[in-house]
């Protein structure tokens, strides 16, 4: 993922509010390369800001389930 507004050296890559705003940004614009940890998104689901159509397309991917 490049992001060019953002200076990553001063994020504490463990930090939990940077793994949500990766997440954010991987799946809102693009994943360029990277592959998603599918651990990762579920445990952290309910913190991630998608666009709603996409997360109930991806809800549908990882659960199988629409509701």
């Amino acid at each position: 993922m490049y992001n060019w507004n953002v200076d990553l050296e001063k994020w504490k890559k463990k930090d939990s509010k940077f793994i949500v705003w990766k997440l954010n940004q991987l799946i809102n614009f693009g994943l360029n390369g990277e592959k998603l940890d599918l651990k990762i998104v579920k445990r952290y689901w309910s913190k991630l800001s998608l666009d709603p159509k996409r997360k109930k397309f991806l809800k549908l991917l990882i659960w199988q389930t629409l509701s």
